[in-house]
């Protein structure tokens, strides 16, 4: 009764505090000036739509005239969502990413964020000639069907086309001029867009996300083995699905890997200023609980993980709510119905194992000749003869997607080399694995692995990493009711970082165009305004 009670008087005053600010939000003149009270938004959840949409909105409120206060709800204690790194060793010198890893000079966003904050960069897998071994390789849990000994050099060129004929570079073409297609979702008179639907429409793909990855090659004249052996490699690391399963847009997403870069000290960092230079409060370890309708505003209530068993919940009224996490796990209780509610749909878990260890990876882990060093990096493909499955199960007979010799690193406990892993897995690699690929004997004195004390290091982590991207053709609504947002629901379309902050800015320049209209007495929030656009720049 005295949560009810006190709920009740919040409600109360917030219908005071709504009703005060609706009359305020007209321009007031004093003399020649004119004042906006601020609009007051909302959003939920820190990762890369959440800062993306904090970051856009106060630049295109800044241009457009009115003021803007944003305030960022995130329940965990780091901003940057499933961007995030941990500390090999434990040591903060030594961070490793856990979450979204790279991004591709093809990613505008991020790639002029970058510029912008002054952040460094390296390649994502830069080559270590002290490292014995092949770059990469595709393995299908029986054989190495594919070697790379470099970082693209011609001479991997020349085997490739050698191997699958002209199906590589019209592979690429057909990247290429598919994700020119995406690039227009960025530009008038696509951007901004009140339908993700229709926008995909709008700029000619429907046709790659209606079929698979398999479908969409083959209805472009791609066959033979190069999309089993190196895109489903590639759809494998990159979504843990395989190419029967994945739509086609998405399987020529994974293949536009030019430039891969990643952020030192972690890409979490581009969404860190984001927020930073939006001047949002950012509020860590606080869960909005649940979200009641005040005519076209909402009172959210929220409490910090401190507060969790209390009863003295915070509340605060909002003119709009951008929801910058996926619905189903937002755990959200809403006193009203939604006009759109978003569709539960499967999400992968992943696991991600990163370890470290003076062992470099076994050749006999792939029945190689002792003196055949291992790949650096190990992807999976499935044996041609074994039929592909959904889901978890669509891991098959490999059992992993991904083995990566990151870098070489200094234990700082013991000063010697040792070597930095990730494993991107169905399910947690066990001591047997584990042992097995490093070639240890298994022992017992690390009880909390079961496993050598030469794995000095580990982590684990499961992810709902991404939708599983099954074929579709309609996609989440961006809008969910008058004055809510969504930004997750792009998702099933891409699921890339990159992706995630077109729809930040995307929603918050749907928000500016909204709000600027109305405040100007526009008789129809469709007109655009030019001033609002970003700056035009080629991809």
């Amino acid at each position: 009764m005295k949560l009810t009670a006190r709920l009740a008087a919040i409600s109360v005053s917030c219908l005071a505090v709504t009703a005060a600010l609706r009359e305020d939000q007209v321009l007031l003149s004093h003399g020649e000036e004119q004042h906006l009270a601020p609009l007051n938004v909302a959003i939920i959840g820190a990762g890369a739509g959440g800062a993306s949409s904090a970051y856009h909105l106060s630049k295109f409120a800044e241009a457009a005239g009115f003021p803007v206060n944003i305030t960022i709800f995130e329940r965990n204690s780091y901003v940057g969502g499933r961007t995030t790194t941990v500390n090999a060793y434990d040591d903060p010198s030594l961070p490793v990413e856990l979450g979204g890893s790279i991004f591709v000079n093809l990613n505008r966003i991020m790639v002029d964020a970058v510029r912008e904050f002054n952040l460094s960069t390296g390649a994502f897998r830069a080559a270590d000639d002290e490292i014995p071994g092949a770059s990469l390789a595709v393995w299908d849990g029986r054989a190495f069907i594919v070697t790379q000994e470099s970082e693209g050099g011609w001479w991997d060129i020349a085997k490739l086309l050698w191997k699958y004929g002209l199906a590589p570079l019209r592979t690429r073409n057909l990247m290429k001029s598919t994700t020119g297609q995406f690039m227009e979702m960025y530009k008038e008179p696509i951007f901004p867009f009140k339908s993700l639907t229709q926008a995909v429409e709008d700029v000619g793909l429907l046709p790659a996300t209606a079929v698979t990855g398999e479908q969409y090659m083959h209805a472009n004249g791609i066959k033979g083995a190069f999309g089993h052996d190196i895109v489903q490699a590639s759809t494998r690391v990159n979504y843990a699905q395989n190419l029967k399963y994945i739509h086609g847009l998405e399987a020529m997403v994974c293949m536009a890997a030019e430039g891969a870069m990643a952020v030192e000290g972690g890409n979490w960092q581009i969404f860190n200023n984001m927020i930073a230079a939006a001047n949002a409060t950012t509020m860590l370890e606080t869960s909005v609980t649940s979200m009641k309708r005040h005519g076209d505003s909402y009172l959210l209530a929220y409490h910090s993980a401190a507060e969790e068993t209390s009863l003295d919940l915070q509340a605060q009224v909002f003119d709009a709510v951008i929801l910058a996490a996926p619905y189903q796990f937002a755990n959200l209780s809403l006193a009203f119905p939604l006009v759109h509610v978003p569709d539960k749909i499967p999400y992968v878990q992943l696991h991600v194992t990163l370890l470290t260890s003076p062992h470099l990876i076994s050749p006999a882990f792939f029945d190689l000749p002792a003196d055949k060093p291992s790949p650096r990096v190990i992807l999976t493909t499935l044996p041609s003869d074994e039929e592909p499955k959904q889901g978890v199960e669509g891991c098959g007979s490999p059992g992993f997607f991904s083995i990566s010799l990151l870098r070489p690193v200094t234990n700082p406990h013991s000063g010697r080399r040792e070597y930095l892993y990730k494993i991107f897995s169905p399910s947690p690699p066990n001591s047997t694995f584990l042992t097995r690929m490093l070639g240890l004997q298994p022992t017992n004195d690390r009880p909390e692995t079961g496993i050598s004390k030469d794995i000095s290091w580990m982590y684990r982590k499961v992810w709902h990493s991404y939708p599983y991207e099954l074929p579709r053709v309609i996609f989440e609504e961006i809008q969910l009711d008058e004055n809510l947002w969504y930004t997750s629901g792009i998702e099933s379309f891409i699921s890339t970082m990159e992706t995630s902050s077109l729809s930040g800015m995307n929603v918050a320049r749907l928000i500016a165009d909204k709000w600027r209209a109305e405040m100007l007495g526009a008789a129809s929030p469709e007109i655009r305004q030019p001033s609002l656009l970003p700056e035009a720049r080629p991809a």
